[in-house]
């Protein structure tokens, strides 16, 4: 069985993948395929095909299936930032350090490489040859994994998150709906991440998938803490983008309603209860506790 062993592994995997899937696309217009292949291609740090990589090597799933979980997801989550750019939304000029998909392009070529960028993660799961066999009775694999990914990327996940944070500008809302919010925002792709390779593992019980719901949960949660403290405490060459985003677009934050060491003391707690759910796990967790300690340990 294909082993990672290093972000780099991973990295170059799912580089190929998302590649490999672009190249395949017949060109009806050249310059949509440029922009998704900027948007797609241009950088990022992959956490969310690493942690699903991670998890399908801890509950032994084959490696072959989770490349279309981590390859649709990293669609979705590209979409996502190429439409959280756009002036109606947050109107940021950097990402990654270069010019967002809309000033290297335009505004409607942007739209149209997220839309396209959707569908294609669809369009993977779809029509991927899954090796594995489904743990449903009634649905097969690809119809349980584009239910689960349609419910953290749409309504009830990402756009019903991006939804309520723009209904959040210029307000101070309570700590609680910050948490459902972000919850919904960046928590639930990252929980499909871990569910979604979980469901292409044949060993998996429902009460693991719980805890690894429970541990999934966790790290959304510490993730976006941990991203509010760096936008205040990060420069922009780490981040790639201005600093102090979301204090200029007066936003609530958890650094805004906790201080920057409350909000520093619940990312930690956030943390040891993520590792704590591992340990009623039984496989091998290493690299999930070494993505929960890099998530909230990281500086960029």
């Amino acid at each position: 069985m294909t082993t990672l062993t290093s972000y780099e592994d991973f990295q170059q995997r799912i580089n190929d993948f998302l590649t490999a899937k672009l190249d395949s696309l017949t060109i009806n217009d050249a310059k949509l395929l440029e922009a998704m292949r900027y948007g797609l291609l241009i950088g990022g740090k992959r956490m969310r095909p690493y942690l699903a990589y991670i998890t399908g090597q801890a509950t032994a799933a084959n490696l072959n299936d989770i490349d279309a979980v981590a390859g649709a997801l990293e669609c979705i989550h590209a979409y996502s930032l190429l439409h959280d750019d756009l002036p109606a939304m947050d109107d940021d000029d950097l990402r990654r350090g270069k010019p967002t998909c809309h000033k290297a392009f335009d505004e409607a070529t942007a739209i149209l490489a997220g839309d396209a960028l959707q569908t294609l993660a669809f369009d993977i799961l779809a029509n991927h040859s899954f090796s594995t066999k489904p743990n449903s009775a009634t649905l097969p694999l690809q119809v349980k994994l584009i239910q689960q990914l349609v419910r953290a990327s749409g309504y009830l996940g990402m756009c019903g998150g991006q939804a309520l944070d723009l209904a959040a500008t210029d307000k101070s809302i309570p700590l609680s709906e910050l948490e459902v919010l972000h919850s919904l925002k960046t928590g639930a792709l990252l929980e499909a991440a871990v569910l979604m390779p979980a469901e292409c593992s044949e060993q998996v019980t429902n009460e693991h998938k719980q805890i690894l719901s429970e541990y999934a949960q966790l790290i959304g949660l510490a993730y976006q803490v941990q991203d509010d403290i760096i936008d205040l405490t990060s420069t922009e060459e780490q981040l790639g983008k201005p600093v102090g985003s979301d204090l200029a677009a007066n936003k609530s934050t958890y650094p805004a309603l906790l201080g920057l060491q409350g909000a520093q003391d619940k990312a930690e707690n956030l943390l040891q209860q993520a590792l704590q759910a591992l340990a009623r796990l039984p496989y091998n967790t290493q690299s999930l506790a070494d993505f929960a300690t890099f998530i909230v340990k990281r500086s960029h």
